[in-house]
Protein backbone atom coordinates (compact mmCIF):
# COMPACT_ATOMS: atom_id res chain seq x y z
CA UNK A 1 0.00 0.00 0.00
CA UNK A 2 2.83 3.01 0.56
CA UNK A 3 4.40 2.00 -2.85
CA UNK A 4 0.94 2.53 -4.41
CA UNK A 5 1.23 5.48 -6.30
CA UNK A 6 -1.73 8.52 -4.74
CA UNK A 7 -4.59 9.18 -7.04
CA UNK A 8 -6.52 12.51 -6.17
CA UNK A 9 -10.55 11.83 -6.62
CA UNK A 10 -12.05 15.42 -5.95
CA UNK A 11 -9.73 18.72 -5.06
CA UNK A 12 -11.98 21.53 -3.32
CA UNK A 13 -10.71 24.74 -2.09
CA UNK A 14 -10.16 24.10 1.87
CA UNK A 15 -9.81 19.49 1.50
CA UNK A 16 -8.94 16.79 -1.20
CA UNK A 17 -10.34 13.27 -1.54
CA UNK A 18 -7.66 10.99 -1.77
CA UNK A 19 -6.92 7.40 -2.67
CA UNK A 20 -3.62 4.82 -2.22
CA UNK A 21 -4.57 1.33 -3.67
CA UNK A 22 -7.95 0.52 -1.73
CA UNK A 23 -7.31 3.29 0.69
CA UNK A 24 -9.32 6.50 0.46
CA UNK A 25 -8.83 9.54 3.02
CA UNK A 26 -8.93 13.14 3.30
CA UNK A 27 -6.33 16.03 3.22
CA UNK A 28 -6.04 19.53 3.78
CA UNK A 29 -6.05 20.89 0.40
CA UNK A 30 -2.30 23.36 -0.38
CA UNK A 31 -0.59 22.04 2.49
CA UNK A 32 -2.93 24.05 4.97
CA UNK A 33 -1.60 23.93 8.42
CA UNK A 34 -4.03 24.29 11.92
CA UNK A 35 -3.30 25.23 15.33
CA UNK A 36 -4.69 24.42 18.86
CA UNK A 37 -4.75 26.43 21.82
CA UNK A 38 -4.91 24.99 25.24
CA UNK A 39 -5.51 28.41 27.35
CA UNK A 40 -5.26 28.03 31.02
CA UNK A 41 -6.24 31.20 33.08
CA UNK A 42 -6.07 30.87 36.82
CA UNK A 43 -7.30 27.44 37.02
CA UNK A 44 -9.86 27.83 34.18
CA UNK A 45 -9.36 26.59 30.56
CA UNK A 46 -11.27 28.94 27.63
CA UNK A 47 -13.52 26.38 25.22
CA UNK A 48 -15.39 27.62 22.72
CA UNK A 49 -18.91 26.49 20.60
CA UNK A 50 -19.85 27.04 17.51
CA UNK A 51 -21.99 25.47 14.93
CA UNK A 52 -20.21 22.94 12.46
CA UNK A 53 -21.90 21.92 9.32
CA UNK A 54 -20.22 18.21 8.57
CA UNK A 55 -22.05 17.73 12.08
CA UNK A 56 -25.04 19.65 11.60
CA UNK A 57 -24.78 20.84 15.24
CA UNK A 58 -22.93 23.37 17.57
CA UNK A 59 -19.32 21.62 19.27
CA UNK A 60 -17.75 22.43 21.79
CA UNK A 61 -13.95 22.62 21.27
CA UNK A 62 -10.74 24.11 22.19
CA UNK A 63 -9.70 27.33 20.24
CA UNK A 64 -8.42 26.38 16.93
CA UNK A 65 -7.71 27.95 13.31
CA UNK A 66 -6.03 27.34 10.23
CA UNK A 67 -2.49 29.14 9.78
CA UNK A 68 -2.59 31.24 6.74
CA UNK A 69 -6.21 31.89 7.38
CA UNK A 70 -5.65 36.09 7.48
CA UNK A 71 -4.25 36.09 3.96
CA UNK A 72 -0.68 35.18 4.97
CA UNK A 73 0.55 31.94 3.32
CA UNK A 74 3.73 32.55 5.29
CA UNK A 75 2.66 32.80 8.60
CA UNK A 76 3.95 31.06 11.34
CA UNK A 77 1.92 28.54 13.39
CA UNK A 78 2.73 30.03 16.61
CA UNK A 79 1.38 33.83 15.19
CA UNK A 80 -1.67 32.13 14.25
CA UNK A 81 -2.56 30.36 17.19
CA UNK A 82 -2.03 33.89 19.09
CA UNK A 83 -4.53 34.87 16.13
CA UNK A 84 -6.95 32.31 16.50
CA UNK A 85 -7.28 32.82 20.60
CA UNK A 86 -7.71 36.34 20.78
CA UNK A 87 -10.26 36.27 17.77
CA UNK A 88 -12.43 33.72 19.20
CA UNK A 89 -12.07 33.85 22.67
CA UNK A 90 -10.94 37.71 23.31
CA UNK A 91 -8.11 36.83 25.02
CA UNK A 92 -4.11 37.64 24.57
CA UNK A 93 -1.72 35.03 25.78
CA UNK A 94 1.85 36.24 27.62
CA UNK A 95 3.17 32.93 26.99
CA UNK A 96 2.79 30.53 24.09
CA UNK A 97 4.27 26.94 24.43
CA UNK A 98 4.83 24.69 21.74
CA UNK A 99 3.43 21.17 22.27
CA UNK A 100 4.87 19.81 18.81
CA UNK A 101 1.94 18.23 16.02
CA UNK A 102 -0.41 15.80 16.30
CA UNK A 103 -2.98 14.26 13.80
CA UNK A 104 -6.68 14.46 14.20
CA UNK A 105 -7.74 10.88 13.12
CA UNK A 106 -4.97 8.94 10.85
CA UNK A 107 -7.02 6.42 9.17
CA UNK A 108 -9.02 9.04 7.94
CA UNK A 109 -7.09 12.39 7.52
CA UNK A 110 -3.63 13.42 6.66
CA UNK A 111 -5.13 16.39 8.56
CA UNK A 112 -2.55 17.32 11.37
CA UNK A 113 -2.61 20.36 14.10
CA UNK A 114 0.19 21.97 16.11
CA UNK A 115 -0.72 22.38 19.65
CA UNK A 116 -0.32 25.11 21.63
CA UNK A 117 -0.53 25.89 25.47
CA UNK A 118 -1.27 29.47 26.43
CA UNK A 119 -0.48 31.24 29.07
CA UNK A 120 -0.56 34.35 31.18
CA UNK A 121 -4.10 35.32 29.49
CA UNK A 122 -5.52 38.76 29.26
CA UNK A 123 -8.49 39.69 28.38
CA UNK A 124 -8.74 42.61 25.29
CA UNK A 125 -11.94 41.88 23.96
CA UNK A 126 -15.19 39.85 23.59
CA UNK A 127 -13.80 36.72 21.46
CA UNK A 128 -16.59 35.48 19.44
CA UNK A 129 -14.84 35.11 16.36
CA UNK A 130 -15.30 36.68 13.18
CA UNK A 131 -18.99 37.45 11.62
CA UNK A 132 -19.93 34.31 10.06
CA UNK A 133 -18.68 31.79 13.20
CA UNK A 134 -20.96 32.53 15.87
CA UNK A 135 -18.92 31.42 18.77
CA UNK A 136 -19.89 31.08 22.27
CA UNK A 137 -16.67 31.20 24.69
CA UNK A 138 -16.79 29.25 28.11
CA UNK A 139 -14.24 30.08 30.60
CA UNK A 140 -14.77 26.55 32.47
CA UNK A 141 -12.91 25.53 35.84
CA UNK A 142 -10.56 22.60 35.16
CA UNK A 143 -12.01 20.78 37.75
CA UNK A 144 -15.42 21.13 36.70
CA UNK A 145 -14.32 20.36 32.78
CA UNK A 146 -15.74 16.57 32.93
CA UNK A 147 -19.27 17.72 34.64
CA UNK A 148 -19.44 20.59 32.02
CA UNK A 149 -18.83 18.52 28.86
CA UNK A 150 -21.37 16.10 30.30
CA UNK A 151 -23.98 19.05 30.92
CA UNK A 152 -23.25 20.62 27.30
CA UNK A 153 -23.30 16.44 25.72
CA UNK A 154 -26.93 16.89 27.29
CA UNK A 155 -27.47 19.66 25.81
CA UNK A 156 -27.00 18.14 22.22
CA UNK A 157 -23.71 19.59 21.52
CA UNK A 158 -21.23 18.11 20.24
CA UNK A 159 -18.20 16.95 21.53
CA UNK A 160 -14.41 17.46 19.68
CA UNK A 161 -12.26 14.47 20.37
CA UNK A 162 -9.54 16.45 21.59
CA UNK A 163 -11.34 17.78 24.85
CA UNK A 164 -10.15 14.19 26.34
CA UNK A 165 -6.94 16.18 26.46
CA UNK A 166 -8.67 17.58 29.55
CA UNK A 167 -10.78 14.09 30.61
CA UNK A 168 -8.07 11.63 30.47
CA UNK A 169 -7.53 11.89 34.37
CA UNK A 170 -11.76 11.46 34.79
CA UNK A 171 -11.83 8.82 32.07
CA UNK A 172 -8.75 6.28 33.02
CA UNK A 173 -9.31 7.09 36.95
CA UNK A 174 -12.73 5.10 36.54
CA UNK A 175 -10.66 2.01 36.59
Amino acid sequence: MRKAPEEVVWEGRFIVARKRGRWEYVSRARGIRAALIVAIDQGHVLLVEQFRVPMGLRSLELPAGLVGDADDADEETETAARRELEEETGYRAGRMEDCGQFFSSPGMLSESFYLFRASGLTKVGDGGGTDSEDITVHRVPLDEVPAFVEERRRAGVGIDAKLLLLLGASIIGRG
